[in-house]
C-alpha cells in the first residue's frame, strides 16, 4: 500500500473516512484516520475538527515520525500521537482506523474488553480485544498504551473514548474495525441476557490458525 504514490493514498482515505461517516460508525468530526505515506516515510493523517463532508484529499496533513508537519495547511487529528505510536510498534501494519461507533465505544465505556464470546474476534489477532485504561485524548499516556496493546493485536478499545483498528493495507483496516464493531453489539446484546459462553485459548488458536489459510482463492 506504501508503495502506492501519495495521491492514491489520499483517494483511497477519503473514500474511507466517507464510508465510515455514511455507514454511522463516526458521525461528523469525530474519529480520524491515517495512512502511512509512500516516498520519504511519515503518514497522511486526517485534520482535526473537519467533518467528512467538508474533508478534501489536500485536506490530509503529512507528519514525520516524530509528528512535525511536513505538508498540509490544517492541524492534524489531536490524535496523531497513538497513530504514530501503532507504527511503531507495528511496522507490518499500514493504516489506522479510530472509531467513535456506537457499540465499540459502548462497550469502551464500561471499561471491558471484547472477548472470545465468538471466533471472529480473531479478527483482530488474538482472542481478545483488549481494554486500555482511561487517558485524556492527545495525550502521551493514551499513545503509550495504544501503542502497547497493538504489540500483539490489530485493535483495541479505549476506556471511555472508543475503538482503534489497524491493518496492513487501508482496506484490512476498515474489515477489522467493522467486524469488531459489529462483535461489540452482538456482545452487548448477550449480556443482557446473561454471561457468554467464552472460547478457550486453544479454541482460537485454532481459529488463528485456519485464518491463515482462510480467504478468496482460485481453484488449482
Amino acid at each position: 500500500m506504501a508503495d502506492l504514490p501519495d495521491a492514491a493514498l489520499r483517494t483511497q482515505a477519503l473514500a474511507a473516512v466517507c464510508r465510515l461517516d455514511a455507514l454511522g460508525l463516526n458521525r461528523g468530526s469525530t474519529g480520524n484516520l491515517s495512512v502511512r505515506a509512500g516516498q520519504g516515510g511519515g503518514f497522511w493523517i486526517t485534520p482535526t475538527g473537519m467533518p467528512a463532508g467538508e474533508l478534501g484529499t489536500d485536506d490530509f496533513v503529512l507528519l514525520d515520525d516524530a509528528g512535525a508537519v511536513l505538508r498540509g495547511e490544517w492541524a492534524p487529528s489531536t490524535e496523531w500521537p497513538f497513530h504514530r505510536a501503532v507504527y511503531r510498534a507495528r511496522p507490518d501494519l499500514a493504516a489506522v482506523v479510530h472509531m467513535h461507533s456506537p457499540h465499540a465505544t459502548a462497550l469502551a465505556c464500561l471499561r471491558r474488553p471484547l472477548p472470545a464470546f465468538h471466533y471472529m474476534v480473531a479478527v483482530a489477532g488474538g482472542s481478545s480485544v483488549p481494554c486500555t485504561p482511561y487517558h485524556l485524548f492527545g495525550t502521551e499516556a493514551l499513545s503509550q498504551a495504544v501503542g502497547s496493546a497493538f504489540a500483539d493485536r490489530n485493535a483495541c478499545l479505549m476506556a471511555n473514548h472508543g475503538l482503534v483498528a489497524g491493518g496492513s493495507t487501508l482496506a484490512h483496516a476498515l474489515k477489522v474495525a467493522i467486524e469488531i464493531e459489529a462483535l461489540c453489539g452482538i456482545y452487548l446484546q448477550a449480556l443482557a441476557v446473561g454471561e457468554p459462553a467464552i472460547l478457550s485459548a486453544e479454541q482460537m488458536a485454532e481459529v488463528q490458525a485456519r485464518f491463515k489459510t482462510y480467504g478468496q482463492a482460485r481453484r488449482g
